[in-house]
């Protein structure tokens, strides 16, 4: 009950930033990390962990040598998850802030990013400074994968970062839906040219 009572309070607090009442399920973490390469990813970094049942999934399916941190703006979410994923550096920090985090962290590109960021309750100006901070620190084969929930598919902001998200990628897939989770969620994969 700590874990749900963390997300509503933080959601109640700041939805524009948390976007969700309540932890990803089991289901949506499985269609979130199991896509990935992880025998080919060294450089991993995850956006928006909340309170860590992603961090938890990717840290049990990394390579040995893999380089893995996760950027958390909220300072109850980065405590949750540093909690739940003790030897995981968890940023607290804005994901605008990756390069000079990677840099930290001795990564040149990132080969994966798994994002939890609530893409459709944030305006166009954040999705674009989000983006292209990002874009600066990618590799060109890299993997990313972001969910969204189905009621926020059809608002302007989930619209956009569709397209958004074709015009960024070559390669633009949608999972089946997670049902099963508060609310129904299903995963874009989005992959750049080799």
């Amino acid at each position: 009950m700590g874990e749900n009572a963390t997300f509503l309070k933080n959601f109640l607090r700041n939805p524009g930033q948390v976007g969700a009442i309540a932890p990803s399920s089991a289901g949506l973490v499985h269609m979130m990390v199991d896509w990935f390469d992880w025998d080919r990813i060294r450089n991993v970094v995850e956006f928006g962990p909340g309170t860590g049942v992603f961090t938890e999934a990717i840290n049990e399916r990394l390579h040995p040598d893999s380089t893995f941190f996760a950027i958390e703006q909220s300072a109850e979410m980065a405590a949750a998850t540093k909690q739940r994923c003790p030897n995981v550096t968890i940023y607290e920090d804005s994901v605008t802030n990756v390069a000079n985090l990677c840099e930290k962290e001795s990564i040149e590109k990132i080969d994966a990013v798994i994002c939890g960021l609530p893409w459709a309750s944030f305006p166009d100006s954040l999705q674009t400074e989000i983006m292209e901070s990002m874009l600066g620190v990618l590799a060109p084969d890299v993997q990313f994968a972001t969910f969204a929930y189905w009621q926020g598919v059809a608002l302007p902001a989930g619209i956009r970062f569709s397209r958004r998200l074709r015009q960024t990628f070559s390669t633009v897939q949608r999972s089946p839906t997670v049902w099963r989770n508060l609310p129904p969620a299903f995963v874009y994969r989005c992959t750049l040219p080799a």
